[in-house]
């Protein structure tokens, strides 16, 4: 399942308010800047802070 180019261009991180980066292998969004991974359940993203992933670098 791929995500609408149209929704990557409104969403955006709730902690910092920067663009998400879709993760389509993983079903991810990624955030560059918070270092986190938020899931994509169903189609739908979840963008809430706790149930993020952090990313190790």
């Amino acid at each position: 399942m791929t995500l609408d180019n149209e929704i990557l261009n409104i969403i955006v991180c709730p902690l910092t308010k920067t663009k998400l980066v879709y993760d389509e292998k993983n079903q991810e969004l990624i955030s560059e800047q918070a270092k986190l991974a938020y899931p994509i359940q169903d189609g739908i993203p979840i963008l809430i802070v706790e149930e993020a992933r952090k990313i190790e670098e």
